[in-house]
């Protein structure tokens, strides 16, 4: 069975994210008041071919924790979407 699997990978909160400093820093600079934070991620979707949930769900924590992403510097959150 396929299962479609949507994993967000996002800075740790602790650090710093230069991007979103730059896209808040752009935001000011368009008169666009009120964003008090911005941090930036990346959002992932697989499908993923397996006998059950549990196996893709497996299968999606393994390719996070050794591709997808960095857990010094990032966290990562899994959801099944079937």
């Amino acid at each position: 069975m396929i299962y479609n699997v949507q994993i967000k990978v996002m800075p740790l909160k602790d650090l710093l994210d230069p991007q979103g400093k730059a896209v808040l820093g752009g935001l000011l600079n368009l008169g666009l008041k009120g964003v008090e934070e911005v941090r930036i991620g990346k959002h992932i979707t697989l499908q993923i071919d397996a006998e059950s949930e549990d196996a893709a769900k497996q299968v999606a924590e393994e390719a996070s924790k050794k591709l997808l992403a960095n857990p010094v510097m990032e966290f990562y959150e899994i959801e099944m979407i079937n």
